[in-house]
Protein backbone atom coordinates (compact mmCIF):
# COMPACT_ATOMS: atom_id res chain seq x y z
CA UNK A 1 0.00 0.00 0.00
CA UNK A 2 2.84 2.40 0.81
CA UNK A 3 4.44 1.69 -2.58
CA UNK A 4 1.22 2.57 -4.42
CA UNK A 5 0.92 5.89 -2.52
CA UNK A 6 4.58 6.68 -3.27
CA UNK A 7 4.13 5.97 -6.99
CA UNK A 8 0.96 8.08 -7.14
CA UNK A 9 2.61 10.99 -5.34
CA UNK A 10 5.64 10.88 -7.71
CA UNK A 11 3.31 10.82 -10.72
CA UNK A 12 1.31 13.80 -9.47
CA UNK A 13 4.50 15.78 -8.78
CA UNK A 14 5.92 15.21 -12.27
CA UNK A 15 2.68 15.31 -14.26
CA UNK A 16 1.84 18.06 -16.76
CA UNK A 17 1.63 21.39 -15.02
CA UNK A 18 -0.46 24.31 -16.25
CA UNK A 19 2.62 25.89 -17.87
CA UNK A 20 3.35 22.73 -19.83
CA UNK A 21 -0.27 22.50 -20.93
CA UNK A 22 -0.16 26.15 -22.04
CA UNK A 23 3.04 25.55 -24.01
CA UNK A 24 1.49 22.48 -25.62
CA UNK A 25 -1.59 24.42 -26.71
CA UNK A 26 0.49 27.35 -28.00
CA UNK A 27 2.67 25.01 -30.08
CA UNK A 28 -0.43 23.29 -31.43
CA UNK A 29 -2.01 26.63 -32.37
CA UNK A 30 1.20 27.80 -34.09
CA UNK A 31 1.27 24.57 -36.06
CA UNK A 32 -2.29 25.23 -37.29
CA UNK A 33 -1.53 28.78 -38.45
CA UNK A 34 -1.89 31.11 -35.45
CA UNK A 35 0.51 34.06 -35.38
CA UNK A 36 1.74 35.90 -32.30
CA UNK A 37 2.83 39.47 -32.86
CA UNK A 38 4.16 41.87 -30.27
CA UNK A 39 3.24 45.49 -30.70
CA UNK A 40 4.51 48.40 -28.68
CA UNK A 41 2.98 51.77 -28.11
CA UNK A 42 4.46 54.88 -26.54
CA UNK A 43 2.33 56.94 -24.20
CA UNK A 44 3.29 60.37 -22.90
CA UNK A 45 2.23 61.00 -19.32
CA UNK A 46 2.11 64.55 -18.00
CA UNK A 47 2.67 65.14 -14.27
CA UNK A 48 1.86 68.46 -12.68
CA UNK A 49 3.99 69.57 -9.75
CA UNK A 50 3.64 72.79 -7.82
CA UNK A 51 6.07 74.44 -5.45
CA UNK A 52 5.92 77.63 -3.43
CA UNK A 53 7.92 80.73 -4.44
CA UNK A 54 8.26 83.84 -2.29
CA UNK A 55 7.86 87.08 -4.21
CA UNK A 56 7.12 90.58 -2.80
CA UNK A 57 6.39 89.32 0.72
CA UNK A 58 3.84 86.76 -0.48
CA UNK A 59 3.87 83.10 -1.33
CA UNK A 60 2.96 82.18 -4.91
CA UNK A 61 2.55 78.59 -6.10
CA UNK A 62 4.27 77.90 -9.41
CA UNK A 63 3.17 75.03 -11.64
CA UNK A 64 5.74 72.76 -13.21
CA UNK A 65 4.61 70.26 -15.87
CA UNK A 66 6.86 67.29 -16.51
CA UNK A 67 6.40 64.76 -19.32
CA UNK A 68 7.45 61.13 -19.17
CA UNK A 69 7.30 58.62 -21.97
CA UNK A 70 6.30 55.05 -21.19
CA UNK A 71 6.40 52.11 -23.55
CA UNK A 72 3.55 49.61 -23.39
CA UNK A 73 3.91 46.16 -24.93
CA UNK A 74 0.93 44.08 -25.84
CA UNK A 75 0.50 40.90 -27.83
CA UNK A 76 -1.86 40.46 -30.73
CA UNK A 77 -2.88 36.93 -31.53
CA UNK A 78 -3.99 36.08 -35.06
CA UNK A 79 -6.19 33.03 -35.01
CA UNK A 80 -6.92 31.50 -38.41
CA UNK A 81 -10.56 31.01 -39.34
CA UNK A 82 -12.09 27.59 -39.52
CA UNK A 83 -13.65 26.13 -42.64
CA UNK A 84 -17.10 26.78 -41.22
CA UNK A 85 -16.38 30.48 -40.60
CA UNK A 86 -14.99 31.03 -44.11
CA UNK A 87 -17.99 29.23 -45.60
CA UNK A 88 -20.45 31.48 -43.72
CA UNK A 89 -18.52 34.62 -44.77
CA UNK A 90 -18.61 33.51 -48.41
CA UNK A 91 -22.38 32.92 -48.25
CA UNK A 92 -22.95 36.37 -46.69
CA UNK A 93 -20.78 38.02 -49.36
CA UNK A 94 -22.72 36.31 -52.16
CA UNK A 95 -26.07 37.31 -50.60
CA UNK A 96 -25.05 40.96 -50.25
CA UNK A 97 -23.81 41.07 -53.85
CA UNK A 98 -27.08 39.53 -55.04
CA UNK A 99 -29.15 42.04 -53.05
CA UNK A 100 -26.96 44.91 -54.25
CA UNK A 101 -27.43 43.83 -57.86
CA UNK A 102 -31.22 43.67 -57.47
CA UNK A 103 -31.44 47.11 -55.92
CA UNK A 104 -29.26 48.66 -58.62
CA UNK A 105 -31.46 47.10 -61.30
CA UNK A 106 -34.64 48.37 -59.67
CA UNK A 107 -33.33 51.91 -59.27
CA UNK A 108 -32.13 51.95 -62.87
CA UNK A 109 -35.54 50.76 -64.06
CA UNK A 110 -37.39 53.28 -61.90
CA UNK A 111 -35.57 56.28 -63.36
CA UNK A 112 -37.41 57.14 -66.56
CA UNK A 113 -36.95 60.41 -68.38
CA UNK A 114 -40.13 62.20 -69.47
CA UNK A 115 -39.34 64.01 -72.71
CA UNK A 116 -42.58 65.98 -73.06
CA UNK A 117 -45.62 66.77 -70.93
CA UNK A 118 -49.04 67.00 -72.48
CA UNK A 119 -51.11 69.75 -70.93
CA UNK A 120 -54.68 68.46 -70.56
CA UNK A 121 -56.16 71.69 -69.29
CA UNK A 122 -55.96 73.17 -72.81
CA UNK A 123 -58.12 70.33 -74.08
CA UNK A 124 -60.71 70.94 -71.35
CA UNK A 125 -60.79 74.70 -71.99
CA UNK A 126 -61.13 74.16 -75.76
CA UNK A 127 -63.98 71.69 -75.19
CA UNK A 128 -65.84 74.17 -72.95
CA UNK A 129 -65.35 77.07 -75.41
CA UNK A 130 -66.56 74.91 -78.31
CA UNK A 131 -69.63 73.84 -76.36
CA UNK A 132 -70.48 77.47 -75.50
CA UNK A 133 -69.99 78.66 -79.12
CA UNK A 134 -72.25 75.88 -80.38
CA UNK A 135 -74.92 76.77 -77.79
CA UNK A 136 -74.69 80.50 -78.61
CA UNK A 137 -74.98 79.98 -82.37
CA UNK A 138 -78.01 77.68 -82.08
CA UNK A 139 -81.32 79.18 -83.33
CA UNK A 140 -83.09 78.62 -79.98
CA UNK A 141 -80.58 80.74 -78.11
CA UNK A 142 -80.84 83.57 -80.65
CA UNK A 143 -84.65 83.39 -80.47
CA UNK A 144 -84.58 83.67 -76.67
CA UNK A 145 -82.32 86.73 -76.82
CA UNK A 146 -84.72 88.41 -79.33
CA UNK A 147 -87.63 87.64 -77.04
CA UNK A 148 -85.73 89.13 -74.09
CA UNK A 149 -85.14 92.40 -75.96
CA UNK A 150 -88.84 92.62 -76.95
CA UNK A 151 -89.88 92.36 -73.31
CA UNK A 152 -87.59 95.21 -72.28
CA UNK A 153 -88.73 97.58 -74.95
Amino acid sequence: MIRIIAILSVLTLFSCSSERLAQYHVKKALKHGAKLTQDTDTIRIATVDSFPVISHDSIVWEKFIAYRDTVIKFQNVYVPKTRWQTRIEYKERVKTLRIKGKTEWKTAKAQQVVKYKFRWWWVIVAFCVGFLVRYILSPTFIGRIKLLFKLWT
